[in-house]
């Protein structure tokens, strides 16, 4: 990944971040970086920008389940209530010691909470296929591969920008 997956995945979020605030003028947007909620929803470009921007490698283990609750509460506490809610979750690393029921019990709970899930797979793509593919069929709320579906799985191969993968 070009020139590194953090960067990579810094620069997808901030073409997310940009399309989504642009897209309505009550769309919020929050941040977090596992189970640390960095931005909660809002509108202020600028401070949404500056958390990504400030985000640091971490080598300890994420709790990928315990990342979706955190987003599911920001989401569910959030100033306005109108509109849809949707979570997109950057996965970079190996799940090692995630269990794929927890992964579909939490894409089941999302599904019953009325939240869209996109899962933006980068790297470690094959060790990690089941479990995200387990997720976002739990998840959806749509049994078939339409553009409607509530939870989507993007993956984005080795020397292809992240950006240009989700654009």
């Amino acid at each position: 990944y070009i020139p590194t997956r953090l960067e990579a995945q810094q620069d997808a979020a901030n073409l997310l971040v940009g399309a989504k605030t642009q897209s309505h003028p009550e769309s919020t947007v929050g941040v977090s970086a596992g189970t640390e909620l960095l931005v909660s929803p809002t509108d202020d470009v600028g401070k949404i920008l500056n958390a990504l921007h400030d985000l640091r490698f971490h080598s300890k283990s994420i709790d990928v389940t315990a990342s979706v609750q955190v987003a599911s509460l920001a989401l569910k506490h959030r100033r306005n209530k109108n509109g849809s809610q949707r979570i997109v979750l950057f996965v970079g690393s190996p799940l090692d010691g995630v269990d794929n029921r927890a992964l579909a019990k939490a894409g089941r709970q999302l599904k019953k909470n009325n939240v869209s899930i996109d899962v933006v797979a980068m790297g470690e793509l094959d060790a990690n296929a089941e479990k995200r593919k387990e997720q976002v069929d739990a998840a959806d709320a749509r049994a078939d591969d339409g553009p409607d579906r509530s939870a989507q799985l993007a993956t984005v191969p080795a020397r292809v920008l992240a950006a240009d993968a989700i654009a």
